[in-house]
């Protein structure tokens, strides 16, 4: 039987201590902190300079505000979503540099499984790219300046709805318009007609769908009416109203959704960013151009594009100026080429307005 040494239990207590130690001065250095959100349960991962893990903490939501307030200034580093811009602006009055990651962006450092550790880790990562784009923080006016437009765009698509459920329906008995909200007249006259095909039995339930119709149109000229309000009210609306095809609606949506001009190198930059440049293809040193990329805000690549086709159709309506940059091109690309292209060109018009201040100036026409 061989020898046995006596327990020594202080050498425990030593460990113990010396590792709370190394913890308590590992936790000071942290310089990169990844936050995961979500609903209840948010993921936290710190980094030091160097990118080593420091820490991986489960936080309740009603926890996080407390979590980092007890932490010295450092860089938190979130995707860029619904809450983001809210956590952004509660974080950096606790002294904290925040940064906003697209999620696109971050997707490529998550490590094989998706969890909501390796997404915080991603993030972190991420953040410590040197040449990472990073999305600029809303303000809580900026934001509320955008309600206006995701309510509208919510009560178009269901006027939308309810008015092909009501074609789609009275064609069933032979019934037809002409497509357009401008026809939808004709629609309800044969719902209310009682000489109509309309059975009465279909007639009630119809009938619903007209309400609920009219209800819609109510709702979305009341929002009209308040962002040409709006409109009225601003002097950058108002500049941006300037350029031809921008009308209250894009201008307010512009000044509303758009990062601020400073955000952007130039005003091409800003078109990427809107999704109006091609998307590429490229390799072996040849260039492959494809369709739109039609990445960031759709709202105001919808608006521009709106505006650049009423801009077309009224030049093919009425003609162009000779030489104009919109004849060369209406004379040798499809029409729909040219509204792209146009509404590109509006684009980067916007951000200079933006970042000049002033108001637009057409060019001088080259015989």
């Amino acid at each position: 039987m061989g020898w046995t040494p006596p327990r020594r239990p202080w050498c425990a207590r030593v460990v113990v201590s010396v590792t709370t130690t190394e913890q308590e001065a590992s936790v000071s250095e942290v310089s990169t902190i990844g936050l995961d959100l979500a609903k209840h349960v948010f993921q936290a991962h710190g980094a030091d300079a160097s990118g080593k893990v420091v820490f991986r903490k489960r936080l309740r939501r009603e926890k996080v505000l407390e979590f980092f307030a007890g932490k010295p200034a450092c860089l938190v580093a979130m995707e860029a979503c619904s809450s983001a811009h809210h956590w952004a602006r509660e974080l950096a009055r606790l002294g904290h540099v925040v940064r906003l990651i697209p999620p696109a962006y971050v997707k490529p450092f998550v490590k094989r499984q998706k969890n909501d550790a390796a997404d915080a880790e991603a993030i972190c990562e991420a953040a410590q790219r040197p040449t990472m784009r990073f999305v600029a923080v809303k303000s809580v006016r900026a934001q509320a300046n955008a309600v206006v437009f995701r309510a509208r765009d919510l009560l178009v698509r269901q006027r939308t709805q309810a008015i092909n459920a009501l074609r789609g329906h009275l064609g069933e008995y032979g019934l037809v318009a002409a497509k357009g909200p401008g026809h939808v007249i004709k629609l309800v006259e044969h719902v209310e007609d009682p000489g109509s095909n309309v059975p009465d039995a279909a007639r009630l339930v119809l009938r619903t769908l007209v309400e609920a119709l009219r209800f819609l149109s109510e709702r979305i000229d009341l929002l009209d009416r308040e962002i040409a309000r709006r409109a009225r009210e601003d002097d950058e609306v108002r500049r941006l109203m300037s350029i031809p095809g921008v009308g209250p609606i894009t201008a307010t949506a512009l000044a509303a959704l758009a990062p601020p001009a400073d955000a952007f190198r130039r005003g091409r930059d800003f078109a990427a960013w809107v999704g109006l440049t091609p998307s590429q293809h490229s390799t072996g040193g040849k260039q492959k151009l494809g369709t739109t990329s039609k990445m960031g805000e759709r709202t105001l690549r919808r608006l521009l594009i709106m505006g650049a086709s009423s801009v077309v159709r009224k030049a093919v309506r009425q003609g162009t100026a000779t030489g104009s940059w919109l004849g060369r091109m209406l004379a040798r690309k499809p029409r729909m080429l040219v509204i792209v292209a146009l509404a590109n060109k509006m684009a980067r018009i916007a951000w200079a307005v933006q970042a000049k201040g002033e108001v637009y100036r057409a060019p001088a026409v080259v015989a």
